[in-house]
């Protein structure tokens, strides 16, 4: 089995897991991109437009995303971008119970993938991959290596959307992750 083919499993399974819908609504947002991705990009949980779709990052902080993305000199095909809860929540913030769930599935995607470096999109990115609680407004442009995987923090685009200066740091830590990945 190829790693689209592994991937496509992950996601059916995800589509039909019962724990992964409790409390929450909408299609299954299981990820997207290109399998062999360097670079990983992990948010939190759907939001509306991305649970109607069932496509990740597609609503506004998603085209901010997309759009650094381009200009950090990666292409949207060239990268993968996730979740750890892959249903939009009830209650919008995923609780704790939800993304020690959704690792089930995810960490399996990261297996597959195996990206140069994960690029970890606000607190609950942090809280799924590295089992921490990060302030990201303190940590935020830092890498961590851990197990032999390269961790890049920073800021959710949702949060860059609502605060003027979170948008100045986001931008910031893309310059960086350009110098990071070599484009």
């Amino acid at each position: 089995m190829n790693k689209e083919e592994a991937l496509q499993e992950i996601a059916l399974e995800i589509e039909n897991c019962d724990i992964c819908k409790v409390d929450k609504h909408g299609k299954a947002v299981p990820g997207e991109g290109n399998p062999d991705a360097d670079v990983l990009f992990v948010g939190e949980a759907p939001g509306r437009t991305e649970a109607e779709t069932g496509r990740p990052f597609i609503g506004r902080s998603g085209k901010l995303l997309r759009k650094l993305i381009n200009e950090s000199g990666l292409k949207e095909e060239e990268v993968y971008i996730t979740s750890p809860v892959k249903y939009l929540p009830d209650y919008i913030t995923p609780k704790p119970s939800d993304i020690e769930h959704g690792f089930t599935h995810f960490g399996r995607q990261i297996e597959i993938i195996d990206p140069k470096i994960i690029v970890l999109l606000g607190r609950v990115a942090c809280l799924a991959v590295l089992k921490q609680n990060v302030s990201v407004v303190l940590r935020h442009g830092e890498i961590i290596e851990d197990n032999g995987r390269k961790y890049f923090i920073t800021v959710h685009p949702a949060a860059a959307l609502r605060f003027v200066k979170m948008k100045q740091t986001l931008l910031e830590d893309f310059i960086k992750l350009r110098s990071l990945v070599g484009n």
